[in-house]
């Protein structure tokens, strides 16, 4: 390895939508528990990236109306330059991470950034968050929600949405 390679933090940013009800409604409404109900970004390169109902955005870390994250997970170092990885998202923003091809359960921001985190790092999410879906939809009360919930597009206020290597 080229000890001249730069190389670029990447970090994980963990939101829990629900701001602490699903710890305490879940149980009832579920019949398990739920520790929160997640929204993921990646930070690199001195900018948040998330994906939602809009597309794949940026902002300033903890820049949107969520405010700073819940939980900050170092995922490592990449080598990967930020031109290659906003030539990456703009082709992903132009096919895979459409914002008409956001699901709430199927296509999301965490399948978004296990995505991301995987190609910048090699590795993937905590698995408590990509299985959240599955663990909402194998209760019965998760079912009888599935068509409202899957018309929920979530894309968190104040970022910029990239499309084909332009913030608009």
């Amino acid at each position: 390895m080229d000890k001249n390679t730069t190389r670029y933090n990447v970090q994980l940013y963990i939101y829990d939508l629900s701001r602490g009800m699903a710890r305490s409604l879940s149980p009832i409404m579920l019949g398990k528990q739920l520790d929160g109900i997640w929204h993921t970004a990646i930070v690199a390169y001195g900018d948040e990236f998330f994906f939602g109902g809009e597309g794949i955005s940026s902002c300033s870390p903890g820049g949107t109306m969520l405010g700073p994250p819940d939980t900050v997970v170092e995922l490592g170092e990449t080598e990967v330059s930020e031109e290659i990885f906003m030539d990456y998202l703009s082709s992903l923003g132009e096919s895979t991470y459409r914002g008409d091809r956001y699901r709430l359960f199927e296509h999301n921001c965490n399948t978004f950034t296990n995505e991301v985190a995987q190609f910048m790092t090699g590795r993937t999410i905590p698995s408590y968050i990509t299985d959240l879906p599955s663990e909402v939809l194998s209760t019965p009360f998760g079912q009888i929600l599935r068509p409202i919930l899957d018309s929920i597009h979530i894309a968190p206020p104040g970022g910029n949405v990239i499309n084909g290597g332009r913030n608009i």
